[in-house]
């Protein structure tokens, strides 16, 4: 059976390899509508609604342009109109005939909604029908108004009040079983709350434990959980034995999240005897169930040929549709609209380790301490930069908008525009906290761009485009956008990129939003990247490059929520707790994290978890400093070098060290990497030996990093002096001895020149010793000194202080 059960899964890998080759993945005709976040705990829980064949959209602010209808193959590359303003519009190819794009299938048609008989009642066995009267409110569904024992009836006619026509749309085993689920779904809400609303670790620790009897009645959501917190070591012990048997049962039953689960624990062996085959099956199947991450990791796959066959189209189908839904979900959206997004902390453990603080782009509680001291004394930087941190979260500051608005409030009350343009842009948006309101951003706005702030105009542009507030001015808009870019304000850049590219108020022109997004990306913003992405993608006023639309759609997939387990696990990583850190880390590698790949490469060489066996643990930490290295990281490349240099989880191979190192000093100009060339030139290493290119590279490293001058020195000093040797070693000193004739040098008296040499040298040394032996000069007499008057006799410590000091040897 168990032969049976692998022949066939890896029959279907085969099958979708092929297809996955030939054409992108249609991974979008297998959907689940549930798309609530939990932001604490596991991986998101987006599951993918229908898209059309392209879904493009260029965003601007928190707007998303989508088309309704799903264009055809040769329409493809319509742009999308102004919100309420325009229509949608062709995109204009340059350059070559833009390449087809796969098609996908038509979403599924809504299936008719079923009838129910109903059972008892007055009317057993007739169908209910929808809508029905009762006390003059309409009912299009089964209802359980006016029972207490809350069992769901129907009426068989349109009006009950009249014909008391009606019967029970369920049993009442069903009722029971349905008031049972509705009480855990209770149950399981109140925890989830709980988990997202407090800081406490008792409080959250409180609340798995509740998951954890609802997940043991056999809620599906609750289950998932669990097994995540168990997975990872969140709130609960880590135990990924547990986490598989809970992720298998819940395979079984279709869970997305599960199946992606249990494609990560056979990807990286954790739990089970590591089987790509079975991973890409897994990954395949959550996919298909429409979970984001598992479309995240299929399209780093076939981005890297990780498993499966390099496929930049079927890359850029996952990777575009998880972007897509990131936005259009407002994962990352709802943040974006003037700042860029909530910043990503990228922390590199081994650069954490080896230089304590100096990258760490968490500020420690002292330093933020010390920033509320001076916002409390009326600071206004301190208070604009708290108020930033507290808007937008990161840097170790959680996201809070009441701390935000009391922080800007006090600036702007002395005077501070940035604030006033930040007070615009919290009304302008609303929060739990700040109500939306559009005439008060607006005031705020209008002070701040009359005294030149950036943020004020962009904000007073974004209230022209959409009528916010105002009535809608394009030409005024462009105005305010334009003077906002032109102070370097990134919204103000990408609002004119947006405008320009679909014709809203100037003339559409593709170039100009070319520059103005790429102008937006380069200050980080990520509706930029999204919309060069599908400008790349669909070769609108560019020349159509798969590779860089995937690049770009990476990095806005990288933004989404799931980004969090980044810090989780690097808490984990200062806890001391190894093992969490690698899980978390492990599936962030998973996802195409370059810094998790390094992170986990990093754990593993230095022996610091137990999940692997020893013998595991330099094999597997190659793979992952490749996978770092291949995405540019120099560090990683490095390594690579070292591990075949000394056969660190492979045999020692000296040629390819010399490959990983001269890719490193000619890519990333690495000193270290210039250094191992001029060591592995010195000694002959997998290269010939070359003392003059060993001195070269070794020179090269002392200008490529200062702090290579010293090791450079040291190695330099041994060259010159091995050099030496070797030199003294080719010359035969007998042979040119003999060669020499000193009657030719010196002519034939050369004898007498010499014992004269010798005599002037000897009486010189004589002459100086005789006269170190004379006796040195006395020195003249001291005349004596006067005595001091007798001091009084009542002062006998002061007599005693100021009695003279001891003669020195020569007045003695």
């Amino acid at each position: 059976m168990k032969t049976t059960r692998t022949c066939q899964l890896l029959i279907v890998v085969i099958f979708l390899s092929m297809g996955t080759a030939a054409a992108d993945l249609p991974a979008e005709e297998n959907e689940v509508p549930d798309v609530k976040q939990n932001t604490e705990g596991e991986e998101e829980e987006e599951q993918v609604p229908p898209l059309g064949p392209l879904g493009e959209r260029v965003v601007a602010g928190q707007s998303v342009y989508s088309q309704e209808e799903t264009p055809a193959p040769e329409e493809a590359g319509q742009a999308q109109g102004e919100q309420g303003h325009e229509e949608p519009q062709e995109f204009v190819v340059v350059g070559e005939e833009k390449e087809d794009l796969p098609d996908q299938p038509p979403p599924p048609k809504p299936k008719p909604k079923e009838i129910p008989v109903v059972i008892g009642g007055t009317a057993a066995g007739e169908p209910c029908v929808f809508p029905f009267l009762f006390l003059g409110k309409e009912y299009a569904d089964c209802t359980t108004e006016g029972r207490r024992d809350g069992r769901l009836w129907c009426a068989t006619t349109y009006d009950y009040d009249r014909d008391k026509k009606w019967g029970f749309c369920e049993t009442e085993e069903q009722a029971e079983e349905r008031r049972q689920a509705e009480e855990m779904e209770e149950q399981y809400q109140s925890a989830v709350r709980m988990i997202n609303t407090t800081n406490r670790r008792s409080q959250k620790r409180e609340a798995y434990e509740r998951l954890l009897k609802i997940s043991g009645k056999g809620h599906t959501k609750a289950s998932e959980k669990v097994a995540y917190a168990m997975l990872f070591g969140d709130y609960m012990a880590q135990n990924v034995t547990k986490a598989k048997d809970l992720f298998e049962k819940l395979a079984l039953e279709g869970s997305p999240k599960a199946q992606m689960a249990l494609g990560f624990l056979y990807a990286a062996g954790l739990g089970v005897n590591s089987s790509q085959a079975k991973a890409l099956v897994y990954y395949t199947f959550g996919a298909l169930g429409g979970n984001l991450v598992a479309h995240m990791i299929l399209g780093y796959r076939y981005w890297g040929g990780v498993g499966v066959p390099q496929s930049c189209e079927s890359a850029l189908t996952h990777y575009r549709l998880v972007a897509n839904h990131v936005q259009s979900l407002s994962s990352v959206a709802n943040d974006v609209s003037l700042t860029g997004g909530s910043a990503v902390q990228r922390i590199r453990l081994l650069d954490e380790v080896e230089n304590p603080g100096s990258t760490s782009s968490m500020l420690e509680e002292d330093l933020i301490q010390y920033y509320q001291f001076l916002a409390e004394k009326g600071d206004i930087q301190a208070q604009v930069g708290l108020g930033q941190l507290h808007l937008n979260g990161g840097r170790g500051v959680e996201q809070n908008h009441q701390r935000a608005y009391e922080y800007f409030n006090q600036a702007a009350n002395a005077g501070n525009t940035h604030a006033m343009a930040f007070l615009g842009k919290m009304y302008s948006e609303g929060s739990e906290f700040v109500p939306q309101n559009n005439e008060t951003a607006l005031q705020y706005f209008k002070k701040a761009s009359e005294l030149g702030n950036p943020v004020g105009q962009s904000g007073l542009g974004m209230a022209y485009l959409y009528g916010r507030g105002v009535p809608v001015n394009y030409e005024l808009a462009l105005k305010y956008f334009q003077k906002a870019a032109e102070q370097g304000w990134v919204d103000g850049q990408l609002q004119l990129g947006f405008m320009y590219y679909n014709g809203i108020g100037v003339k559409r022109d593709y170039k100009q939003a070319l520059k103005y997004f790429n102008l937006a990306s380069q200050a980080g913003h990520i509706l930029a990247y999204y919309n060069l992405a599908q400008m790349h993608a669909t070769g609108t006023g560019v020349m159509r490059s798969c590779h860089t639309a995937v690049e770009l759609f990476k990095n806005v997939c990288e933004r989404g929520r799931w980004s969090e387990r980044l810090m989780t696990a690097y808490g984990s990583f200062k806890d001391g707790d190894m093992d969490a850190a690698l899980v978390q880390y492990l599936l962030l590698a998973e996802q195409g994290y370059e810094v998790a790949q390094s992170n986990v490469a990093f754990i593993l060489d230095q022996k610091g978890s137990r999940i692997f066996s020893e013998n595991e643990t330099y094999p597997r930490a190659l793979l992952h400093w490749t996978r770092a290295a291949a995405q540019g990281y120099t560090v990683a490349r490095i390594k690579l070098g070292d591990y075949h240099f000394y056969g660190y989880g492979t045999d020692v191979d000296y040629e390819t060290a010399v490959i990983h190192y001269r890719l490193a000093s000619e890519q990333q100009n690495s000193a270290q990497a210039m250094f191992n060339l001029g060591y592995m030139h010195e000694k002959g290493l997998g290269i010939k030996q070359d003392i003059h290119l060993a001195k070269r590279f070794y020179d090269m490293a002392a200008e490529a990093s200062p702090d290579a001058q010293v090791p450079v020195f040291l190695a330099l000093c041994k060259l010159g002096f091995i050099y030496a040797l070797q030199y003294l070693q080719d010359l035969n000193l007998k042979e040119a001895v003999s060669q020499v004739d000193l009657d030719q040098l010196l002519g034939p008296e050369w004898d007498l020149y010499l014992m004269t040499v010798i005599a002037l040298l000897l009486g010189t040394v004589i002459a100086y010793r005789q006269r170190q032996h004379q006796a040195p000069l006395r020195p003249p007499p001291v005349p004596p000194r006067p005595a001091a008057p007798a001091p009084p006799a009542d002062q006998p410590d002061q007599q005693q202080q100021q009695q003279p000091a001891p003669a020195m040897p020569e007045e003695q």
